[in-house]
């Protein structure tokens, strides 16, 4: 299934004008296309939007392409953003050079703006079927939306907390981004980009899940169930259930039969 990817915010960096406007021209269709000159300009923006992808140039003033992908490879807050990098460096040592520093692909100046744009369709694609797959199957874990240990340790005390937490019906993104030592603007980015869920969506999500967990066990009638996960009555829970699953519980109970 293709993604919709018209709204995902691509940022490019570069510190050539012409560079930065052909490619704004060229991606704007598709993407809300972010841009900076540099990369601690890149980073600046980083921390005020959400940001799905970045396309770096290597060779910049201030903080170069390299620093910039180490930074964002080894940020808790952004180690999940896909990195691109552009250079017109072609040697074998500078092209291992950027996929050291984690780079998910490297394009050689002067590239293809059709490469480019396979490359960036490809790898948006690829992460958001992963975020598809963890909301819409009732048995997918939280860490399959991980693409760096950093990210895998985020998911896992975020989930840890809301389970810990999930009978309190008033738990929210304020509880989770204290939980989490995070301002609630910084954690509202991060799960928002990690996983194309808000805070709110993700705490319903892992209480529906938690709720199959329970419901194959066959130890608990599906009211109790309700209640240990932290819906107010049977019927919240079938409906969260059923637009989050596409069936209801009692569906999904037959079917594991």
């Amino acid at each position: 299934m293709e993604t919709n990817l018209e709204k995902a915010a691509v940022l490019i960096v570069d510190d050539n004008e012409e560079i930065l406007d052909f490619l704004r021209d060229d991606l704007g269709e598709l993407y809300e296309v972010l841009t900076a000159a540099n990369g601690s300009e890149a980073i600046s923006v980083l921390h005020e939007h959400v940001v799905q992808l970045v396309i770096s140039d290597v060779m910049m003033p201030e903080m170069d392409g390299i620093e910039l992908c180490e930074k964002i490879k080894s940020s808790f807050e952004f180690s999940h953003i896909p990195v691109i990098l552009l250079t017109a460096k072609n040697s074998l040592q500078a092209k291992i050079e950027g996929l050291n520093t984690g780079a998910d692909a490297y394009i050689e100046k002067p590239f293809s703006p059709e490469h480019l744009a396979a490359q960036v369709l490809s790898l948006l694609n690829n992460r958001n079927k992963i975020k598809e797959y963890f909301a819409q199957s009732p048995l997918a874990h939280i860490k399959s939306m991980a693409h760096s240990k950093m990210d895998e340790e985020f998911l896992e005390k975020m989930n840890d907390f809301i389970i810990e937490h999930m009978a309190d019906t008033t738990l929210d993104v304020d509880h989770l981004a204290v939980a989490m030592n995070m301002s609630r603007s910084t954690f509202y980015r991060k799960v928002k980009s990690i996983s194309a869920l808000s805070p709110n969506e993700m705490i319903n999500i892992s209480r529906l899940k938690k709720a199959v967990e329970l419901m194959n066990t066959r130890l608990f009638p599906l009211s109790e169930i309700a209640e240990r996960v932290g819906y107010q009555s049977l019927t919240q829970l079938g409906r969260n259930f059923q637009k989050q699953f596409r069936v209801t519980p009692s569906e999904y109970l037959n079917m594991q039969k």
